[in-house]
């Protein structure tokens, strides 16, 4: 079952504009602007989030 509470990023802390929230699950992971969350979320896949995480970690993003 998703998570009904969006978490900050550990990464937006200090006041700063650019946080991102996210929350999930083992099937699904959404993402969303702290500042615009009218605008909704984006999904994604559990692989599909594993696999950009490892590009960020391997520097290549």
């Amino acid at each position: 079952m998703l998570n009904k509470t969006f978490q900050k990023s550990s990464y937006s802390t200090g006041g700063a504009s650019n946080c991102v929230e996210c929350r999930g699950d083992e099937h699904t992971v959404q993402m969303r602007d702290t500042q615009n969350r009218q605008d909704g979320h984006l999904s994604f896949s559990a692989s599909e989030w594993r696999a950009f995480l490892d590009e960020v970690r391997a520097e290549n993003l």
